[in-house]
């Protein structure tokens, strides 16, 4: 099986040259990542210990807007690594000239919008990104986007820009909910099937649930997931410097959809990189997939 990791996060230490946001310590640790640098080095040896063939890294917000290691590690392994960037979501003239830049980078396979801080939570309503959505669906330029609380809003922007592809992150489940409180956000984000352009992670599924691995209680909601938007726009994913930390290893988190989900053969080749790669255009060729 082709396995695609749909998100990854990969930074360096914290320097002077290279500062990490205000509070940036604090979120980590809020939301269970590890504080130690995770170089590209370790991530690839850990995909491939459990046969993973790629992974797309997202940079992560504690480091800005900055994307200049992504891009070191795709033009070390361009067949293992793609990106998906991001961009200064308030500044409308910069993001607009990056976008176009992007548009012409191999390396970058889209951009990731967040609307889960308290600094960028309501940018989705209040005009902020409006300049987004209409440029990306000009220039061809998939979108996930991370932004809980903002369903009936992302099911607009998808019918306005029908050309726009835009990826929910994890199911769109608001963070740290845990168990059947997830129920509520996966049947909201599931409901937007009837948007043919919206697509989903099912991604970083273990730290969703309090029961030990395999985490058989929260089946049922991926289930409902793949059920209405189908397998291929649904997207597995570790994010797995949070997954670590459980306690969890990269193989376990493939054997939980491949071996103690019920999915068929042929839900899976969609799920674990055959759908992910057919959205974002990355070709597989027989080098990476050997």
């Amino acid at each position: 099986m082709f396995v695609v990791d749909s998100q990854v996060h990969i930074w360096k230490e914290e320097t002077p040259d290279r500062p990490w946001v205000p509070g940036a310590r604090e979120r980590i640790r809020l939301n269970g990542h590890r504080e130690d640098p995770f170089s590209y080095e370790e991530c690839l040896a850990l995909m491939d210990e459990a046969g993973v063939n790629r992974a797309l890294i997202l940079p992560p917000s504690w480091e800005g807007d900055r994307i200049d290691y992504a891009l070191e590690a795709c033009e070390a392994y361009p067949e293992r690594f793609g990106i998906m960037a991001r961009i200064p979501q308030n500044r409308p003239d910069e993001g607009k000239a990056m976008l176009k830049d992007f548009a012409q980078n191999p390396y970058i396979k889209g951009t990731r919008l967040t609307f889960h801080r308290p600094i960028d939570r309501n940018w989705m309503i209040d005009g902020t990104n409006d300049w987004y959505w209409p440029i990306a669906e000009e220039l061809g330029i998939p979108t996930m986007v991370h932004a809980p609380i903002w369903k009936a809003e992302l099911g607009a922007i998808a019918a306005r820009h029908p050309q726009l592809k835009i990826i929910i992150d994890h199911m769109g489940i608001m963070a740290r909910c845990v168990d059947d409180a997830i129920g509520y956000w996966v049947a909201e984000t599931a409901d937007l099937h009837k948007h043919p352009n919206i697509y989903v992670k099912v991604s970083a599924i273990p730290g969703y649930s309090t029961q030990p691995f395999p985490n058989l209680n929260i089946e049922k909601y991926v289930r409902e997931m793949v059920d209405k938007m189908g397998p291929e726009r649904c997207f597995w994913g570790t994010d797995i410097t949070r997954l670590l930390g459980h306690g969890l290893s990269y193989v376990e988190t493939i054997e939980q959809f491949t071996k103690h989900f019920d999915f068929t053969p042929e839900e899976l080749e969609w799920i674990m990189g055959r759908g992910i790669c057919e959205v974002l255009d990355w070709p597989v060729n027989d080098k990476v997939a050997s």
